[in-house]
């Protein structure tokens, strides 16, 4: 899924981030580049505060065109999903624990964002919920939706490569 995300330069040169649908989020980078890496980390930091909350996700609003979006991590998203699917059948994890026969902390650590569960982990409790997680493959879509400007030219410093900026042959 893709999350917009909001980048504004701060006053110190750094790029700030913020997210539309989760005002509780913000990070920074030393650049663009940089600054959308950050992004992802403090979206599933936020996502992970949620979960630990039992608060339900924000929906995330495909009509806010902020210009710039990222996504998850597969196995993140795959848990941002199983959280999703569990509170609309409102089942809570220990509900869960007793449906795949496990303990609680191992349903805690399945929803933990940077705990590294196994595929095979989310299968088993989707299936418990009588689902399927199903997988895909998408071609790569750049970060930036709006076209990035184009370089400026450099204006050439002399008469002779004035006159070849504007086709006109230098005579000798």
């Amino acid at each position: 899924m893709l999350y917009s995300v909001t980048l504004e330069r701060d006053d110190n040169g750094t790029i700030l981030v913020s997210f539309p649908d989760f005002p509780e989020a913000h990070t920074f980078g030393n650049d663009v580049e940089d600054a959308l890496s950050h992004a992802v980390d403090a979206l599933a930091t936020v996502i992970d505060g949620y979960i630990k909350d039992r608060r339900a996700l924000p929906v995330v609003t495909s009509a806010i065109v902020t210009g710039y979006r990222v996504t998850l991590p597969a196995l993140v998203e795959a848990k941002v999903r199983l959280y999703d699917t569990m509170r609309a059948a409102k089942v809570r994890k220990s509900d869960l624990a007793r449906r795949l026969d496990w303990h609680l902390p191992q349903v805690d650590r399945l929803l933990e964002m940077t705990h590294g569960s196994k595929l095979d982990q989310l299968e088993s409790a989707f299936r418990a919920m009588g689902k399927r997680l199903v997988i895909g493959v998408e071609d790569v879509q750049a970060q930036r939706e709006r076209p990035a400007r184009p370089p400026r030219r450099r204006a050439p410093a002399t008469a002779a490569g004035r006159h070849a900026a504007r086709g006109r042959a230098q005579r000798p």
